[in-house]
This record gives structure tokens, C-alpha cells and sequence, in this order.
């Protein structure tokens, strides 16, 4: 039952029928069939790695080495971690009873939620479509994958392979644009997890709450990266470079403006520079290891942040090639739009303030980003920031490191999301946590039968 570029809606209507069918035959609630689905999402992996990683390539520039730590690498984390606990995350889970309800036992039961929709982005095309398909299958559900058409390389492979490797009347993929994947929000769902921006998010929530099915929103917004005065400036520029410039700036958790104190501006200016250069070479148009813009649109829009601005490094482009130079932009106004909008490209604002002091409530000015950084030698700076910010993740003295922990949520707050998941907080995230009380016959007492009296109200107010 591949769905590979539906011709017209009603096809799309009754691919979503087929699958809500399948889960209401109940065979993927067990665990051995689970178990099997994502072991055969590993063997696709491996298998095919070489298709996966050339498709990457081809959408956005991605070299080998960074295609399989932020992609491949990652999911086969996320589905051996999911194999090796997921027997336990099924399991009740133990609760205690009160008084008043013994004698008795109470517990949480997972069960599936049903059919999910996941809708997934470009910029990590694989990852970003099948870590939430490694959760639902996990969860026991069914699902209905439409990955983005702007990666279309890996579009058109995933809807190749899915359906070779998994469960072709649980698991279907649709192919196409705006209309394919509006015509999938006209259908009902039991979850619909979303990655992407917070226009189209807003489209998803809205399209659910028709009916009230509830959603995962992964969007983005721009992540501060705050530079205390104590920091490690060689350090801090290297893993600064690392996370910024990954797939070219096109990551929703890369740090998308800096804020450091005038006093050490121009030395943390430098090192980034100059860690620029040791990682991509002096001209990075040549480098294997830099990746490129996804599409003209993205081209244009990137180039239009440049516009009246101070560009102290970088700035070269190419649109024939998709290349664009990692580009400093020192002290942007900020009402002008590269401070309004999220960037997600390979500039990089680095504002200079005058005190360290200020960088708190620039950052709570703004929408809450799904990141936040500082990099800091002092704990009790490091203790503010954690304090007096709202971030949907944070990382202390590095960049997206948080990434590689399973054991770890993902997930925004508020414009940046709602919902998480990796590891049992995907799992969690796509089940239904089912509250069951069990009593028993024995000990029946009557005081919370009518008739009522004084002495029933007096020692029901002891016992509840």
C-alpha cells in the first residue's frame, strides 16, 4: 500500500483509511511485531546508507562524515536505545493507592494512540521523518509519513524503501506539496507530530483542533548564545563554528545571534574567524565539508538579512551552487529583520553589550527558543541564566550536545513547540499513559454509602 505521490484526494482519504484499519486490527500493539518493525528500520539503514547518504548529498550539500553523525548515526542510536528498554516502557507502571481505596492497586498503562501523521522537514529530511516514526512504532501505533518535497531526493528514496522494509498496510508515505499535505490535515488522525516553522505550525494546530486531535509542534525560533566573561574564548569559538555552521546554518537548535560583552567582543570575533578557517579552509566554496542552501527561495531570503548591515567576515556567495560563506554580522539593530526573524543559514549576529548583566533580559524579550547556550566558567552565572530564562533546551558550554542523550526531551516552549520526545519521551509522547484502579470485593465498607450521618462525614474526612 505505498502512497508514493498520490494523484488525487480521495486516494489519499482511503490510504489513511486502510491504515486506521490496520491499527484497529490490533497486531501492532505487540511487542514482537514492534520489536521487528524497527529492526527492520535498522537493517533499511544499513542496507541502504549509501542511497540515504548520497540523496543528503544531493538536497543539501551534506558530507559523508556530518550525514551520518546528524542523521543516519542518530537514528540508529535512537532505535537500538528504543529496543533495548522498550520492554520496559510498556510495562505498568506502579502507583500508590490511598487509603481510601484500599483494598486496592493502581497503575499507568501505555497503549497506542492510533494512526499518527508525522510531517517532516527538510533540512534533516531522514532524521527529522523517521526518529518520530521510530516513537510511534515503539508505541504500537500505525503511521502516515509525508516528508518534505523540498528535499526531494530523499522524498522520493524514503517512499521507495519504506514500503520494502516495513509493514506496507501499517506504514504508507505520501509524496507531494501544499496540497498533498493539506489534504492529509482534512483527515482524522489520532496524534500529528510537525516539524518545521511556526507559520506552518499554526496551519497544523489549527487543521487538528477540527478534530481535537492533539499535536507535537517541533518548530525553532532564534536560539541566543550567551558568552560570559569566564569562558574558554578558543573553546567556545570551536563548538560555537560546530554548531553554527553544521548543514550550513540550516538547524533549528544552531545558535542564531550571540550575546557578549564589549570587553572580550573582539577577541571571541577573531577566534571564530579563525576557527572558521581551521575548519573549512580559507575559501570554504571548496570544502567537502560545508553544506549548501537548500533552494533559491532560502538563497534569496538569507541574502536579503545582509542588507545595510556590518559584515566584519564573510558575506561571498554563489546561488548557482548554493553556496554561502559563513558570514559574521557585528551588532545588528535589533527591529532590523535578520533580529526579527529566525535565520536558519550561516549568519551569525554577534551583539556587544556593555555588561554581561544585559544579556538576561535581551534573551526574555523575545519569543521562548527551542535553545539556549551560554558558555560560562562560573556557576553561579550559569545558575542565573538557568534560573531567570525560558528555553525549551538548554546546553551549558557547548552546542547541541544535548541531541546525542535518548534519555534526554526534546521539544519546545511555547512559539518554539510543544511536546518532546527521543527515547521514552517519544515513546510517552505517542502512547496514551492509561489510568487503571483495580479493588477488590473484599472489605466493602459502607461509608461512603448513603444514608450520610456525622459520624460517616468524620471519618471519611480521616481516610480521603
Amino acid at each position: 500500500m505505498n502512497a508514493a505521490d498520490p494523484t488525487n484526494h480521495s486516494e489519499i482519504a482511503n490510504l489513511v483509511s486502510g491504515v486506521r484499519d490496520t491499527f484497529a486490527s490490533g497486531y501492532s500493539k505487540d511487542y514482537a511485531w514492534r520489536v521487528e518493525q524497527l529492526k527492520q528500520l535498522e537493517l533499511m539503514i544499513k542496507e541502504k546508507q549509501d542511497d540515504l547518504l548520497s540523496a543528503l548529498h544531493t538536497d543539501l550539500g551534506k558530507c559523508k562524515t556530518e550525514a551520518w553523525i546528524s542523521e543516519l548515526g542518530f537514528v540508529l542510536s535512537d532505535i537500538n536505545h528504543t529496543i533495548k528498554h522498550l520492554k520496559k516502557w510498556m510495562k505498568p507502571r506502579k502507583k500508590s493507592t490511598p487509603i481510601g481505596a484500599q483494598p486496592g492497586k493502581s497503575y499507568v498503562l501505555p497503549e497506542p494512540l492510533g494512526t499518527v501523521l508525522i510531517i517532516g522537514a527538510w533540512n534533516y529530511p531522514f532524521q527529522l521523518l523517521i526518529a518520530p516514526l521510530v516513537a510511534a512504532i515503539a508505541a504500537g501505533n500505525c503511521a502516515v509519513l509525508k516528508p518534505s518535497e523540498l528535499s526531494s531526493h530523499m522524498s522520493t528514496l524514503l517512499a521507495q524503501l519504506i514500503p520494502k522494509y516495513l509493514d506496507n498496510n501499517a506504514y504508507v508515505v505520501v509524496e507531494g506539496a501544499v496540497d498533498e499535505t493539506t489534504e492529509l490535515l482534512k483527515q482524522q488522525f489520532d496524534h500529528i507530530f510537525y516539524t518545521g516553522g511556526e507559520a506552518v505550525g499554526k496551519i497544523v494546530m489549527s487543521a487538528a483542533a477540527k478534530h481535537l486531535t492533539p499535536v507535537t509542534l517541533e518548530l525553532g525560533g532564534k536560539s541566543p548564545c550567551i558568552v560570559d566573561n569566564s569562558a574558554n574564548i578558543d573553546v567556545t569559538a570551536a563548538r560555537i563554528v560546530w554548531s553554527k555552521w553544521m548543514n550550513a546554518g540550516q538547524t533549528c537548535v544552531a545558535p542564531d545571534y550571540v550575546l557578549v560583552e564589549k570587553s572580550i567582543s573582539d577577541q571571541l570575533v577573531i577566534a571564530i574567524q579563525n576557527k572558521i578557517s581551521d575548519f573549512y579552509g580559507k575559501k570554504p566554496e571548496t570544502s567537502k565539508d560545508y553544506g549548501k542552501i537548500i533552494n533559491e527561495r532560502h538563497f534569496q531570503r538569507l541574502t536579503g538579512y545582509l542588507e545595510n548591515q556590518n559584515v566584519v567576515f564573510g558575506g561571498n556567495q554563489n546561488i548557482q551552487t548554493g553556496f554561502f560563506e559563513p558570514t559574521l554580522v557585528l551588532d545588528p539593530a535589533l527591529d532590523s529583520t535578520i533580529m526579527q526573524e529566525e535565520i536558519f543559514g550561516p549568519i551569525l549576529p554577534i551583539i556587544t553589550l556593555d555588561s554581561i548583566d544585559e544579556a538576561i533580559p535581551m534573551v526574555n524579550a523575545r519569543a521562548k527558543p527551542l535553545a539556549l547556550y551560554v558558555y560560562t566558567d562560573s556557576n553561579d552565572y550559569e545558575q542565573k541564566v538557568l534560573q531567570q530564562t525560558s528555553a525549551g533546551n538548554v546546553c551549558v558550554n557547548d552546542g547541541f550536545m544535548f541531541m546525542t542523550n535518548p534519555d534526554l526531551p526534546f521539544g519546545g516552549v511555547g512559539n518554539s513547540g510543544m511536546g518532546s520526545y527521543h527515547g521514552q519521551s517519544g515513546f510517552d509522547r505517542l502512547s496514551h499513559l492509561k489510568t487503571v484502579m483495580k479493588r477488590s470485593f473484599k472489605f466493602d465498607v459502607s461509608l461512603r454509602y448513603p444514608p450520610f450521618s456525622k459520624f460517616k462525614l468524620s471519618i471519611l474526612k480521616r481516610v480521603l
